[in-house]
């Protein structure tokens, strides 16, 4: 560890061994979590490294909470910006409402926190490597063999693993999924989000949604004292539009209409700044997230669209709750079960929450819709502990 908090002691389990597949935020931090532990952990990655890149990320304190239970919080809040509220505003910039964000990591830690998703990454990465885990990249499984008391899993270099549990945590797009039998494709939710990060102008202390204007919304979150996520979201493009480019002028153009900090942020860009664009999609797995010794975990088992900016929190909660499961002495085939009835009712909740946000802000005239409302209900009722 190269933080100054402690892993928690390893604990004698009958899992010693397992396999995760996928090395983002739910693989990095059950990777780290099981390592600590005293499990042994294999990490496949199809990339060629774990470290990232990206535009900010939202990190709610739940997903703080999560993050600390890892030993990255210090380093990370070292990079990132802390805040307790949210504003919400018209499209002209001027106020709807300031909404305090409760304290859902507990009262020690901050509401929110923006940050760069790339040193987030970085430092999963980091101390992943440090705790020992044995990381194999541009890797994947190829076939999975059950037997009962272990699973057989081949690897795309030809080689075996075997260990007591598979674990997918490989994404929206998962792999381990379709392998394990379940039929779930992700799903477009009828938006599509811009993505970049800007220059931070000095009254953008809190996150801020701006609503009415030309497209579904705007937004932005501080990630560090210089810079703030910026995005745009509005009705699917055409598919050749997804991806990642030089594409400021295309955003300032779409983003017009839009005025406080947030039009601030659109005019400083240059017309060749970094913008990413992607559909918003959905997975819900209403069956087991299991089959026999292999699961799936975070966004291969319920990824939300990012309107209430949980989807990293939940991915770090799932990966800490499992590996506490894990450890506490229970034999693997009843962990998992009880694994998913203490899961599934927190994460429908946030995507069942998020589907109907998404659905009201396409549909802005429904009757009785209220996003600010749901919203703070949503993370009200995450303060409860994962």
């Amino acid at each position: 560890m190269t933080t100054s908090q402690t892993a928690p002691e390893p604990t004698r389990t009958g899992v010693s061994r397992v396999l995760v597949v996928g090395g983002g935020i739910t693989g990095g931090v059950l990777g780290l979590a099981l390592a600590q532990r005293g499990v042994e952990v294999v990490l496949v990655d199809l990339r060629s490294e774990l470290g990232g890149v990206g535009h900010g990320i939202t990190l709610q304190g739940n997903a703080l909470k999560a993050f600390r239970s890892v030993g990255i919080y210090d380093r990370l809040a070292e990079r990132g910006y802390a805040f307790d509220h949210v504003r919400l505003r018209t499209a002209d910039g001027h106020l709807i409402a300031e909404i305090p964000t409760p304290p859902m990591g507990g009262p020690d830690l901050p509401g929110t926190m923006g940050a760069v998703r790339g040193d987030l990454a970085d430092l999963l990465a980091e101390e992943v490597v440090a705790a020992g885990v044995d990381v194999r990249l541009r890797t994947t499984v190829t076939e999975i063999d059950d037997r009962g008391d272990h699973v057989v899993a081949t690897l795309s270099d030809g080689t075996t693993e075997t260990v007591d549990l598979l674990v997918g945590a490989d994404g929206i797009r998962s792999s381990v999924r379709a392998m394990i039998g379940i039929d779930v494709q992700p799903r477009p939710v009828g938006m599509g989000i811009w993505r970049t990060v800007a220059k931070r102008p000095p009254e953008a202390d809190c996150s801020e949604l701006y609503y009415g204007g030309p497209k579904y919304k705007a937004g932005y979150t501080p990630i560090s004292e210089d810079l703030c996520y910026a995005f745009l979201i509005e009705e699917n493009l055409e598919r050749s539009a997804v991806g990642e480019g030089p594409r400021g002028a295309e955003l300032k153009q779409r983003g017009a209409g839009y005025g406080g900090a947030w039009g601030e942020m659109r005019d400083s860009l240059a017309d060749d700044a970094l913008v990413n664009y992607q559909w918003i999609e959905s997975v819900q797995v209403d069956e087991a997230w299991f089959r026999g010794r292999t699961i799936v975990i975070g966004d291969a088992a319920h990824a939300c669209p990012p309107l209430i900016a949980q989807g990293a929190a939940m991915c770090a909660e799932d990966a800490v709750v499992l590996a506490e499961m894990l450890t506490a002495g229970e034999p693997v085939e009843a962990v998992l079960p009880a694994y998913v009835d203490r899961r599934r009712p927190r994460v429908e909740l946030v995507l069942g929450n998020s589907l109907q946000l998404a659905e009201w802000e396409m549909h802005p005239d429904t009757p009785g819709a209220d996003p600010g409302r749901i919203m703070a209900e949503t993370l009200h009722a995450l303060v409860e502990p994962a």
